[in-house]
C-alpha cells in the first residue's frame, strides 16, 4: 500500500478534536494530506493540528466552527483553501447522541440532534462542493465523506432520533451522489458500530441514567456478546483506513456508498 497516497490533498475535517476526527486527520497527515480541523472546541483542534505540524508529514491548521452554521461551514471551507490552495475532500465526522425513550422524546432532543447529525452534514456537503464546483473539475474526483452509523440499519429503540439522524445521512449520501455528479464529485461513507470516542463513552453514561442500562460498562458488554461477530468493540485506529481508502484515488470510482465498520453487526 501507498503510504503516501494522500499527498496532494487538502482535507476539510469536522469534529476533529477529539475521537475518529482527531484520528483521521492524523492518519491522513501521515499519508502526506493538509488538514483543517474544524472543532467548535478550538483549543482541541489547535492541540491536533499543533502535533500534525510537529510530526513534519502533511501540514494542519485548526478552525473553530459550530457544524450546525452555515456562516461557520462557508468558513471553515474557506480557511482550508487560503491555507492550502484549494480544497478535494470533505469529511463530515462531527455528530452527538442523548438517548431517549421514545415516548420521552421531546422537542429539545429531537433539534439538537438532527441539528447536528443531519442538517450540519448538510450545510457541510453544500458550502464543500460550492467551493469545489467553483474551482472546475479536475482530472479525479472531488470527495465528500459522510460519517454515518449501524443505526441507519438497526432500529434501536433507545437512540430513535439518533437512528432517525442517520438514516438521514444515508439519504444525504445517496441523493448527494446523484445530484453532484456532473461536477466530478462523489459522494460516500462509512458506518461505524461502537467505537470508543469520548461520544461513546457519554453514551454509556446516559444510558444508565435513562435506565436502560444498570451500570456503566453494561452496553460495551452486551453489544460484544448479543451483536458483534468480532468480539470486541472498535476504536478510531480500526476505522481510519477505510477513511483514507475514501479520501484516496482507490476509491475513484465509487459514490454513493456508506461501508459499514461494524465488527459484523449488521449481519444479524
Amino acid at each position: 500500500m501507498d503510504t503516501k497516497r494522500l499527498t496532494g490533498k487538502n482535507i476539510l475535517i469536522t469534529g476533529a478534536g477529539r475521537g475518529m476526527g482527531a484520528t483521521n486527520a492524523q492518519h491522513f497527515a501521515a499519508m502526506g494530506a493538509n488538514v483543517c480541523l474544524g472543532d467548535l472546541d478550538l483549543d482541541a483542534a489547535q492541540s491536533m493540528a499543533d502535533e500534525i505540524n510537529a510530526e513534519g508529514n502533511g501540514r494542519a491548521i485548526a478552525v473553530q466552527m459550530d457544524v450546525t452554521s452555515r456562516a461557520d461551514n462557508a468558513r471553515a471551507v474557506a480557511a482550508t483553501v487560503d491555507a492550502f490552495g484549494m480544497i478535494n475532500v470533505g469529511l463530515f465526522n462531527a455528530g452527538l447522541n442523548k438517548p431517549r425513550f421514545f415516548m420521552d422524546i421531546d422537542e429539545d432532543n429531537w433539534d439538537l440532534i438532527m441539528n447536528v447529525n443531519t442538517k450540519a452534514m448538510w450545510l457541510g456537503m453544500q458550502e464543500t462542493a460550492r467551493q469545489m464546483i467553483a474551482q472546475g473539475r479536475q482530472e479525479y474526483p472531488y470527495k465528500l465523506i459522510n460519517v454515518g452509523s449501524i443505526a441507519s440499519r438497526k432500529p434501536l429503540v433507545d437512540v430513535t432520533v439518533y437512528c432517525t439522524s442517520k438514516y438521514g445521512c444515508l439519504a444525504l449520501t445517496h441523493c448527494g451522489a446523484v445530484a453532484l455528479a456532473e461536477h466530478g464529485i462523489t459522494v460516500n461513507g462509512y458506518a461505524p458500530g461502537v467505537v470508543v470516542t469520548p461520544l461513546w463513552e457519554q453514551l454509556d453514561k446516559d444510558l444508565v441514567d435513562i435506565g436502560f442500562k444498570k451500570r456503566e460498562g453494561q452496553a460495551y458488554e452486551d453489544i460484544v456478546r448479543d451483536a458483534l461477530q468480532i468480539k470486541r468493540v472498535s476504536y478510531p485506529d480500526d476505522v481510519k483506513g477505510t477513511a483514507a481508502f475514501l479520501a484516496s484515488a482507490d476509491s475513484d470510482y465509487m459514490t454513493g456508498q456508506m461501508i459499514h465498520i461494524d465488527g459484523g453487526w449488521c449481519i444479524q
